[in-house]
């Protein structure tokens, strides 16, 4: 119902051809379910494109950068974050750098999100 609206198509495609460092370190994690979990990445729900998500357990999963941080952009991630969570989907943020510096903890983070009874 809300999911990959085609007018998102090409800004989803633009996105994946241009990932961040640490996307593409979290996407060699996530992708072939190596989680137990399929994951998409750039997917997009109602107007806003994810960067990785499970719809199995409607879980969305966050990298922010720098550009997070300034207070403009830190009040739309707000916003964005209770839209998607009224919508009943679980939102995990995570900072490049913990991607660069602790992998290991983030994906044990998200393997515990994952598995949860």
């Amino acid at each position: 119902m809300y999911s990959n609206k085609s007018f998102l198509k090409a800004r989803r495609k633009k996105l994946r051809e241009e990932q961040t460092k640490a996307e593409g370190v979290l996407w060699s994690k996530l992708r072939g379910s190596q989680l137990g979990v399929k994951f998409r990445r750039q997917h997009s729900i109602k107007s806003f494109i994810v960067d990785f998500y499970c719809h199995k357990l409607k879980l969305i999963i966050e990298l922010d950068g720098w550009i997070h941080g300034e207070e403009e952009n830190k009040n739309k991630d707000i916003i964005r974050q209770n839209i998607l969570e009224n919508l009943g989907y679980k939102v995990l943020k995570y900072r490049n750098e913990q991607i660069k510096n602790e992998l290991k903890n983030v994906l044990q983070d998200i393997w515990n999100q994952t598995h949860k009874n």
